[in-house]
């Protein structure tokens, strides 16, 4: 059984066809993203591997509606959503999209159970509601009460980690985009965390792009791929 908000029969998750984005560079234009087509589907782990300015970093900024390609569609759930406005993008990225940024970015004054809380507070929420569900999903990714009522500072690597992905969770989303998760984690911990995203993908349905450069922890994923120049192979 899923806790998800959204039924997975309504989700089809993320796909991306012909997507084509540059950068400015002098005089000339930069391709960072070359007709890049993916598709995932609820419940599917995908790993997206490659060199350092292969294109992975934009390949998840376009994906998180983060920045509009030059050319191409995103779809989020069926929806393209390359001529919503930026308020209506935002709007989307709180309703289906989760994002575990490389560093934590936990807010150093709130305890674990309370940066998921702050984010029912930004939404206009139920906060004492919504304690419950907090609480619940900093559990299912294996924190136990003690280390809900810690401090960024109180807490290892890997446990700040997985605040990261309960907070990404939080909003039920259908689309889960990960950066580079284990960078700032040893192999262990980085295999421990690796699991988790596989099986929260799982039990939440997600459609799960994570973006790493370290291959031996690919074992828990669905399909691998390889980025090349902003290509996608």
């Amino acid at each position: 059984m899923t806790t998800t908000d959204t039924p997975l029969k309504t989700r089809t998750g993320l796909a991306l066809r012909g997507v084509t984005l540059t950068y400015p560079d002098g005089e000339q234009r930069l391709t960072a993203l070359d007709g890049v087509d993916l598709a995932v589907a609820p419940g599917e782990f995908v790993a997206v591997a490659g060199p350092s300015g292969s294109g992975k970093s934009s390949l998840l900024a376009v994906a998180a509606t983060l920045l509009r390609p030059d050319g191409g569609e995103v779809l989020i759930d069926g929806q393209e959503v390359g001529a919503l406005s930026a308020a209506a993008r935002a709007a989307l990225r709180r309703a289906k999209l989760g994002i575990v940024f490389q560093q934590s970015n936990l807010l150093g004054s709130l305890t674990a159970v309370e940066q998921l809380l702050v984010l029912e507070s930004v939404r206009g929420g139920k906060v004492r509601e919504a304690r419950a569900r907090a609480e619940e999903l900093l559990a299912s990714v294996g924190l136990d009460a003690a280390k809900q009522r810690r401090r960024p500072h109180q807490l290892s690597g890997g446990e700040r980690q997985r605040v990261n992905i309960a907070r990404a969770l939080f909003g039920s989303p259908s689309v889960l985009l990960v950066d580079e998760p284990t960078s700032a984690l040893d192999h262990e911990r980085g295999e421990q965390i690796v699991a988790l995203l596989a099986e929260v993908t799982r039990t939440h349905g997600t459609a799960t792009v994570m973006v790493t450069h370290d291959r031996d922890l690919l074992g828990r994923v669905d399909r691998v791929l390889e980025m090349q120049d902003g290509r996608l192979h």
